[in-house]
Order: structure tokens, then C-alpha cells, then sequence
């Protein structure tokens, strides 16, 4: 009878420590395809801009190894086909900022070899012509985020020699810059920022030399940040569990339908895991890695609701591929 007591106790006491400890989540099938397009038609490169207008995507400026770069193309996903566009009138330059508002591409900050930059360029693709504007009205710097919401446009992040999160509201029309409340989220540089339903999101990079973890939303109806879940295997839940590789710099980050993609940049090695994110469940899945060469500084961006990413490099390599990424699909390696 003591043994049997014995017994029962052990399992009672063994069931309770399981239930009070952090349980292993099971990974769950992994699911998405990269798919091959148009090679991207201007000179391999990275740490190159994107900006979005009327469904046709604007890339251009980086660094191919040897020199900073101002040409710019367009690319349309229906016909597949790259075309090239007016140069950026102002200097060459890399790790600059882009964003679209009310149909014009701006683009501006930067670094051009030897200067940190804060110029900023209006581009009209009715005209197809480059229009100066006032400086960003932060500190020159490199490796900070953008994007457009609305009507306005903003800026945050960044490197002017220390690590930034001052945060820049750009009105096109009054071509004025005003400061806003800070980016609540740590300092960072090389992070990524990706809009849905009118509410920024800002994640990854690194302060300091270590990749952060924290991850911040902004409503411009509030002026508000609100931060989310941290996107490494931080809690005593088990949803994070498998929160391996999130962290990182120098990644893409794009959108399709109700969630957004992460995917490329480094922590140590160069990556090409790909993390879903979910708006409705603030919850993190892991997808089929990028296809291409694991690279850092390459460029995400959004056409007819697929996501796309195209050129950045491994080492001194500069890529020009182009691939476009179907999260529900099974993966194909043949294509």
C-alpha cells in the first residue's frame, strides 16, 4: 500500500511541476514558396531604397562594392519588367531613407562614402523628375526607417555617430518637418518599419551591437506608440518558445493581406529564416526560409498584394535577383 501511496504521490507531484513550468510548443508546418522573377535590371547592390506608388515599385541609390549609386528603376509586376527611371539628382549614396505620400517618392538621409547626408528629393513619376525639398530636419544620419501614412511621412532610427529614436513628421504640402514624441523602443539602426491599416510597425536592429528585441506600433491618429510582444523567447508562455532567430539587422520586412513578413538580414551569420506576423493575434510563425543566398541589406516591398525582395549581399557580394514569396503555398524548389 506505501508503495502504491508512493507512486501516486510522485506522479501527482511530477504533473504539478509540468503545469507550473514553461511547456515546449510544437512547431507547427512550415508553409510558404519563393518564387523567381525579372532579375532586378540595374548593377547588383545593396543598402539600396524602395518606395511604392500606384502599385509600380521605385528602386534605387546603393552601394555595389565599389561605388554609391543615384540611378533609380521602376519595376511592374504584371508584365514582370524593370524600366529604368531618372537619376536621383542629389549625391550617390547608400543606407538612405524612402518612403511614398499622396503619389510622390521621397527619398533622402544617407551615406555617401565619406558624409552622413540629410538632404531629401521628391520624385514625381507622372514627370518622371526629381524635385529638391528641405532637409530632414533631424541630424544627418544613416540606417534609419521611413514610412508614409496618409498624407504625411515620417522618420525615425538611425546612426549620426550615436545610435537615434527621434521620431520626424514630414507634411509634403507645408515641405516642413515637425518632432514628434519620441519612438518609445530602444535606439536602434538598420531596423525595419512596415505599415498596415494606417498604424506603423517598427522591429529589429541593433544598439549598441547587440540586436534588440522589443517591437512598438504607431497610431498617427493618437501620436500614440503602443509596444507588443518582444520577439525573442523572452516570456514564461509558451507561444515564444520557438522564437529562435527573429532578432536581427539589415532585414526587409513587407506586407500581404492581414500579415506581415520578415525575412533576410544578420545576428552573427547572415539569415534567410522568414517569420509571419500576425496584426490580429500579435503572434509570430515561422515560414519557408528565403530561396536566394542568405544576404544582408537587401530590399522588401509590396505589388497587388505579394511580397517581393530583391538585391543586398553576402560578404563583398552584391545580388540582383528578385523573388517573390507566396506564404500559403507548399514549397517548390524548381521554381
Amino acid at each position: 500500500m506505501k508503495t502504491k501511496q508512493a507512486i501516486l504521490l510522485l506522479s501527482i507531484l511530477s504533473f504539478g511541476i509540468l503545469s507550473c513550468s514553461k511547456s515546449n510548443s510544437s512547431a507547427s508546418t512550415v508553409t510558404g514558396n519563393w518564387v523567381s522573377q525579372s532579375s532586378f535590371d540595374g548593377v547588383a547592390r545593396s543598402e539600396a531604397v524602395s518606395f511604392v506608388i500606384n502599385d509600380t515599385a521605385y528602386v534605387g541609390t546603393g552601394y555595389d562594392g565599389y561605388s554609391r549609386l543615384k540611378d533609380f528603376w521602376e519595376y511592374d509586376a504584371v508584365r514582370n519588367y524593370w524600366q529604368q527611371r531618372a537619376d536621383l539628382p542629389g549625391l550617390a549614396r547608400s543606407s538612405a531613407i524612402a518612403f511614398a505620400v499622396s503619389g510622390k517618392g521621397y527619398v533622402g538621409t544617407g551615406f555617401d562614402g565619406v558624409n552622413k547626408l540629410k538632404d531629401m528629393w521628391q520624385f514625381d513619376p507622372a514627370t518622371n523628375s526629381w524635385m529638391q525639398k528641405n532637409d530632414f530636419a533631424g541630424t544627418a544620419r544613416y540606417d534609419a526607417v521611413a514610412f508614409g501614412i496618409l498624407d504625411k511621412g515620417y522618420v525615425s532610427t538611425g546612426f549620426d555617430g550615436n545610435y537615434l529614436k527621434d521620431f520626424w513628421e514630414y507634411d509634403p504640402i507645408a515641405d516642413s518637418w515637425t518632432l514628434q514624441p519620441g519612438f518609445s523602443g530602444q535606439k536602434r539602426m538598420a531596423a525595419v518599419a512596415f505599415v498596415h491599416n494606417n498604424k506603423a510597425y517598427i522591429c529589429t536592429g541593433v544598439n549598441n551591437g547587440t540586436a534588440v528585441n522589443d517591437f512598438w506600433s504607431f497610431d498617427p491618429s493618437t501620436s500614440s506608440w503602443t509596444e507588443l510582444r518582444q520577439i525573442s523567447n523572452y516570456s514564461t508562455q509558451s507561444y515564444d518558445d520557438n522564437y529562435t532567430d527573429i532578432i536581427r539587422s539589415n532585414a526587409v520586412a513587407f506586407t500581404i493581406g492581414d500579415k506581415a513578413y520578415l525575412t533576410t538580414g544578420e545576428n552573427g551569420t547572415l539569415l534567410s529564416s522568414t517569420w509571419e506576423y500576425d496584426f490580429a493575434t500579435d503572434l509570430w510563425t515561422s515560414k519557408t526560409a528565403f530561396e536566394g543566398s542568405p544576404r544582408t541589406g537587401a530590399l522588401g516591398f509590396t505589388l497587388s498584394n505579394g511580397g517581393y525582395v530583391t538585391t543586398g549581399r553576402s560578404s563583398s557580394l552584391p545580388f540582383d535577383d528578385l523573388r517573390e514569396f507566396f506564404p500559403t503555398q507548399t514549397y517548390n524548389a524548381n521554381d
